[in-house]
């Protein structure tokens, strides 16, 4: 008599092996259709956008700039350091303020003696100030971080051809007989064939 148990791994080993085989022939069939009929997947702007929505980064990963990956996570941590920073002294100087203008003889702030209230409210203010402006800075280098991921895949399939060039090279401008340095910027569009 078979057990239960037997049946079980009698069916596992059924189920695994006909999805070994589908995932086998079903490959190769897709790969000989592919190699038939060459097939272009639209590179989507939408979908990079998201993408580095949910995780800064991994828009472009997907649009193969790997380069711009680590610079984003360095601006990232570089926020988050100054955000902990500005947050740890801003929470210091605003409970020292507290405690000083408390009317509490009895509590003594750490800076006793070394700051005045005037400048305990100073640098809880400057703190502050900092804090905020990180958070805006995290918030700009974030959005920059969607933008740079939609706008690398609207050009993603844009041919750069030889026939184009940008040149830029020094001059001097005379104007009301002064000489200033400026540059000057030429484009160059030959004809396509």
């Amino acid at each position: 008599m078979i057990t239960f148990r037997k049946r079980v791994t009698t069916a596992v080993k059924i189920l695994l092996l006909l999805c070994f085989t589908g995932f086998f022939f079903g490959n190769t069939l897709l790969n000989a259709q592919v190699s038939d009929s060459v097939i272009t997947k639209p590179h989507s702007p939408k979908t990079a956008s998201i993408m580095s929505a949910v995780l800064p980064g991994l828009g472009q990963a997907y649009n193969k700039k790997y380069w711009k990956i680590p610079i984003i996570y360095t601006g990232a941590a570089a926020v988050t350091y100054f955000a902990v920073t500005n947050n740890k002294y801003y929470s210091k100087y605003k409970t020292a303020f507290k405690l000083r203008t408390d009317n509490d003889p009895a509590t003594i702030d750490d800076y006793d003696g070394k700051y005045t209230t005037q400048n305990l409210l100073d640098l809880k203010n400057y703190y502050r100030r900092n804090l905020e402006l990180t958070v805006i800075v995290g918030v700009a280098i974030y959005a920059l971080n969607i933008i740079d991921a939609s706008v690398d895949a609207h050009l993603y399939n844009f041919d750069i051809d030889d026939n184009l060039s940008l040149r830029a090279s020094p001059m001097l401008l005379l104007s009301q007989n002064k000489v200033s340095p400026g540059i000057s910027l030429s484009l160059n569009l030959k004809s396509f064939r």
